[in-house]
């Protein structure tokens, strides 16, 4: 296989890209506000801070909080990484047990805010967020308004396709190349590994959900499909597909999966499995290094609700855009549908 290219042209929903203009052209042109899981109490272990950055990664502002609290790096957690190229929203914790909170307030900069900072029993543990919500500008925006119009409505009451981003796979899909080196044998850290068997099975699944846009079945079960919660990653196969499941896809409370590839027996049955297994034996040195790393399968909804979802072209060429997504969702999936950014 070819990894030393830009990624494939997966199948668009709705016609494909119709305008174009440029994204990230400030940071305060792509911000992302987490959606937190739960209440903090108040007291525990566990420091929270919710922390506004611009220009600096997720793993940049751990260490921040870990100098300054005098723990180790792996004493403080987040729910997701985010972006560096933005202007973002996130909470932390940091493990202090019978410890005071530090002077939070030194690390404030440019770059780095501290929002709030509350205690809590527990640590922040990856993907413990409930979403999160996005406002997007696109600059120097082109297009024609009514095709617009006609794809965002669709995208409000249908959802889009949801792909992994493209940032998932690194510039010019070169993360699928590492990934096959890891295969292959060579010593790669295990932060590092975990990024690419991460890689390797979004590009299979994508792959996957490509097929099913393709053939319109992204949004509609197949019998044999497994179905996923909105509001969960819980999942159940149907082998009926009575009025009452068809009303509950159609209201986007369910939604069909595909598989998040690795070892263990199969999900789904019939069409769906067959589907399954004939893409995945396209990326055959893929799959079987996922099954030999020990990966256990998982599913992933073939389908993001866009929830909230506005729009409004400011002057004659900034369109604007603000929405949110469960989490583990996408924006750029969203943005694919519309426009070439």
């Amino acid at each position: 296989m070819n990894t030393q290219s830009a990624l494939p042209n997966w199948a668009y929903a709705y016609g494909g890209a119709q305008s174009q203009g440029i994204i990230r052209k400030t940071p305060d042109d792509f911000i992302v506000n987490e959606i937190q899981s739960f209440e903090l109490s108040g007291v525990g272990e566990h420091a929270f801070l919710l922390i506004e950055k611009c220009g600096e990664n997720t793993e940049f502002v751990a260490r921040q909080l870990a100098r300054c609290a005098s723990v180790r790096q792996r004493d403080v957690s987040y729910a997701g990484l985010k972006d560096r190229h933005a202007r973002t929203t996130q909470w932390f914790s940091v493990w202090l047990p019978g410890k005071p909170d530090p002077d939070w307030t030194i690390l404030n900069s440019d770059s780095i805010k501290i929002l709030q900072a509350k205690r809590h029993t527990r640590k922040l543990k990856r993907g413990s967020l409930a979403g999160n919500q996005f406002i997007l500008r696109i600059q120097e925006w082109q297009g024609d308004k009514a095709v617009l119009e006609q794809q965002l409505h669709a995208i409000k009451e249908q959802g889009v396709p949801n792909y992994f981003g493209a940032q998932r796979f690194g510039r010019n899909c070169s993360n699928i190349a590492r990934a096959l080196a890891l295969f292959a044998g060579e010593k790669i850290s295990r932060n590092q590994r975990g990024i690419y068997l991460s890689t390797a099975r979004s590009y299979l699944f994508n792959h996957i959900l490509s097929e099913r846009v393709a053939n319109h079945s992204w949004k509609q079960a197949l019998v044999g499909d497994a179905l996923m919660f909105d509001d969960s990653h819980s999942f159940f196969q149907v082998e009926v597909l009575d009025e009452s499941i068809l009303q509950r896809i159609a209201q986007l409370e369910l939604h069909p999966t595909a598989v998040l590839w690795g070892k263990g027996e199969a999900q789904v049955a019939g069409e769906v499995m067959l589907l399954e297994q004939r893409i995945i034996d396209q990326f055959d040195d893929l799959a079987q290094g996922l099954i030999a790393f020990g990966i256990e399968k998982d599913r992933r909804a073939l389908r993001s609700q866009v929830k909230e979802l506005q729009w409004d072209v400011i002057g004659d060429n900034c369109l604007e855009l603000s929405f949110s997504l469960n989490a583990g969702c996408y924006a750029t999936a969203v943005l694919r549908e519309i426009a070439q950014v």
